[in-house]
């Protein structure tokens, strides 16, 4: 059985680089937005998107089926927090785009142009089952971070799903020694930065009538317009709890803001207020024990307290090689599931942990009408798992972006095949290309 799903999907990847119409049927399917895996259940992918997904569901004639075998497919995990596309090796400048921390601007920087699909790590990350990231800029010489993007980790050129699709900003002491050296010139600066961009917006001359004293610069004030009036969601990374409380009062100056919260290591001390806000979170679990002074509540309970408070919580890796690891997000999940089952501990049910790591960061960025799950009308990110997607030693047998049957070869495999079986004479060639 085994054989001839590789054989299907084999003969998938080697067809031409464009949407099929396939039926993946007799799955383990998981819909990825909380509900229960379904036995038996067939997944329909059609001009790249997904028209069907459940248990009864009628194959069309004329498509290509592959038989799951009653193995695990569920939507391709959605990266909720990193680096990827920005990064190869991060000890290497050259290689590196994540921060810009001399430009002259900060809010308005869109990483968008930087992004390198054919980076290493696309690969690596493919692999593992991720086929959609959002991914966030490092810093900048400002406050701001700049604007983020949604995209694909499929074997193309193209990797950009949607641009500027968040503006990213620290906090927390990071954001203090940015500000000038405390907390109080933080939310002093933030404030008075959004209420130039307001400003602006209502009068564009104003920035010309500064001149050289504008508080931002016009492509700065420009982002961060679409900030304030909800367009561009504003992904803040906060860790202590008063911190976090003061950010949800934010909205008291400028209400129409779409809050999600990145880190939040301290949010369980505070998730009654986060809850009432109806602000979502981005954590890592692993994050529990504290690495600084706005971490001492360090808890690997976090994220299951705060999904027991009504909080969305989204999993993600970050702190932790988020470009390069971000199919570790599965094992993340999957420990939320053990802690559920260990007394004194909160975790998360397996259904609620799987859609923490595909459709909840979908939701937190907007786009859960367009990818995360596989309810119709979603784009045909699809993966078949050799078992259960959260236990650790698991891994993808076929993956589908887009509709497209993707390669999950990495440079990592193709050196171990190179140096597997050393000869006499010259090594082969690394490439063969």
């Amino acid at each position: 059985m085994m054989r001839a799903l590789l054989l299907s999907a084999a003969a998938l990847i080697a067809a031409p680089a464009h949407a099929q119409d396939v039926a993946i049927v007799n799955a383990k399917l998981v819909i990825g937005d909380g509900s229960a895996p379904i036995d038996g259940g067939t997944v329909v992918v059609r001009g790249g998107k997904v028209v069907a997904a459940g248990a009864g569901v009628t194959v069309p004639a004329g498509i290509d089926r592959v038989d799951a075998g009653g193995r695990w497919v569920t939507p391709g995990i959605v990266a909720a927090f990193s680096r990827v596309g920005l990064t190869e090796v991060d000890a290497v400048n050259g290689t590196n785009d994540r921060s810009a921390g001399k430009s002259r601007f900060s809010a308005g920087l869109d990483i968008a142009p930087a992004l390198n699909p054919m980076g290493s790590p696309i690969a690596v990350n493919r692999a593992n089952g991720v086929t959609r990231a959002i991914v966030a800029p490092g810093g900048s010489g400002g406050l701001f971070a700049g604007q983020g993007a949604v995209v694909d980790l499929a074997d193309d050129n193209d990797m950009v799903t949607k641009p500027r699709a968040l503006q990213f900003v620290a906090f927390g002491e990071d954001g203090s020694a940015t500000a000038g050296g405390s907390r109080a010139a933080l939310f002093l600066l933030f404030r008075e930065q959004l209420l130039a961009a307001r400003n602006y917006a209502r009068n564009p001359a104003t920035l010309a009538e500064w001149g050289s004293d504008a508080l931002i610069q016009r492509a700065d004030a420009d982002a961060l317009v679409r900030v304030i009036d909800g367009t561009t969601p504003l992904f803040v990374r906060v860790d202590r709890a008063t911190d976090i409380l003061n950010v949800l009062k934010l909205r008291q100056d400028f209400p129409a803001i779409k809050l999600v919260l990145v880190g939040v290591t301290e949010g369980w001390l505070v998730a009654n207020d986060i809850a009432a806000a109806r602000v979502p979170v981005l954590v890592s679990p692993l994050t529990d024990l504290p690495g600084n002074f706005e971490q001492l509540g360090a808890t690997q309970s976090n994220a299951g307290r705060l999904a027991a408070a009504g909080v969305p919580v989204s999993v993600g890796v970050f702190d932790d090689d988020d470009a390069h690891k971000m199919g570790y997000a599965t094992q993340y999940a999957g420990n939320l599931v053990g802690l559920a089952k260990l007394p004194g501990a909160s975790g998360m049910s397996w259904d609620q942990a799987f859609a923490s790591i595909s459709s909840a960061p979908a939701r937190a960025v907007g786009m859960d009408a367009t990818i995360g799950s596989l309810r119709a009308g979603r784009v045909g990110d699809v993966v078949i798992w050799d078992n259960d997607p959260l236990e650790l030693g698991s891994r993808p047998v076929s993956v589908w972006i887009d509709g497209k049957a993707q390669s999950l070869v990495t440079r990592q495999d193709r050196l171990r095949e190179r140096y597997l079986t050393p000869q006499e004479g010259n090594l082969p060639k690394a490439y063969d290309r």
